[in-house]
């Protein structure tokens, strides 16, 4: 159960939408909507049209159990299999428990986390820390495409699966100056209602010759993402909660945004993970600009030169673990977990 279209009046698919898919996993598209500051009508609306929505799809699916992942998708999901007495489980990404999971683990018969910081906000006698899955492909270069010809840092933003307008709306406003002093793989999400890829290939295309080169994708599949982290010297991005640990894993000096506006300013703690790890600087939302990004990134490429200068990566010694305290791998325990919970029922 996902989203098929990542916001309202949106008409291209997500990237979970083409990654489930093209799996051969069917996806089903929940109109759930969401209470958490928010006071649209129309969202508020959803609230028991997903309910109900979810309810009649698992009567129909007869699932075994419940895999879920948090998210207001997962509410309606979850409670609705409570109702039907099918048993669930939840994975808990992040540092600080969103209001989601919260409300999930109260009817779920297993909390997973991925940081052992996340226990307090859990039953204890539920709750088991797995550690953070990452995709194997972040870690293998499989491809050769972003090829650049001169030497200057190469610099991989990106604005996650949904894309975020505000970002891609900044770095299309320095791009030019970004361009005279590094490179850059732009990934840039697919909206249909803003046309950010559209917008910046003529942004780039109107600037003429540029020292630096550009590369833009609307999604970096796992074909190219290994490419793109390890020729990249330093990511600008969100910091959502698999950003944060993958980042942490490749040890990548990064520039980070933090949303705002998610549950229990989430993303700003996630955050503060990578800063306090010696690789991030944070850039709020708020003072985001064309000239606080171009800094942001020069400080950021400055920062490792002086550390490779000195011979000291920069990186504390003693950084948050996102495997299990015994290294098996998270996503195996993940699915063990979920197994044990089957095999009871």
């Amino acid at each position: 159960f996902g989203h098929k279209f990542s916001a309202m009046g949106d008409r291209n698919p997500t990237l979970e939408f083409h990654e489930i898919t093209a799996l051969d996993i069917p996806f089903y598209h929940i109109h759930a909507g969401k209470f958490y500051r928010t006071l649209n009508l129309k969202r508020l609306a959803k609230i028991p049209l997903g309910f109900f929505q979810c309810l009649y799809l698992l009567i129909k699916l007869k699932p075994d159990a419940i895999m879920s992942f948090g998210g207001y998708i997962a509410v309606p999901t979850v409670i609705a299999g409570w109702i039907l007495g099918i048993s669930s489980i939840t994975h808990e990404q992040t540092v600080v428990a969103g209001w989601a999971n919260r409300l999930v683990s109260k009817v779920a018969k297993k909390v997973l986390i991925s940081w052992q910081e996340s226990e307090k906000y859990f039953p204890k006698e539920k709750t088991v820390f797995v550690g953070l899955p990452l995709r194997q492909e972040i870690f293998e270069v499989t491809s050769n495409n972003f090829i650049f010809n001169n030497n200057l840092p190469i610099v991989y933003i990106t604005t996650g699966k949904i894309g975020s307008h505000i970002i891609n709306k900044v770095v299309g406003e320095c791009l030019g100056d970004l361009l005279s002093f590094c490179n850059i793989i732009h990934q840039c999400g697919d909206n249909s209602v803003f046309n950010d890829f559209e917008m910046l290939t003529n942004l780039k295309s109107g600037l003429g010759d540029t020292v630096g080169q550009y590369y833009m994708r609307k999604f970096v599949f796992e074909d190219e993402i290994g490419e793109a982290f390890a020729k990249s010297d330093v990511v600008v991005s969100r910091s959502g909660a698999h950003t944060t640990g993958e980042l942490l894993a490749l040890k990548k000096s990064c520039l980070l945004i933090p949303i705002p506006w998610v549950s229990h300013n989430e993303q700003y703690e996630n955050a503060q993970v990578l800063v306090d790890a010696g690789l991030g600087v944070v850039l709020p939302e708020a003072k985001l600009s064309a000239q606080s990004v171009t800094d942001g990134v020069k400080t950021a490429l400055e920062k490792i030169n002086r550390e490779r200068l000195s011979g000291h990566n920069g990186v504390a010694s003693a950084t948050p673990s996102v495997s299990s305290n015994d290294g098996t791998d998270p996503a195996e325990l993940i699915v063990k977990q979920l197994m044990s919970v089957v095999k009871k029922t």
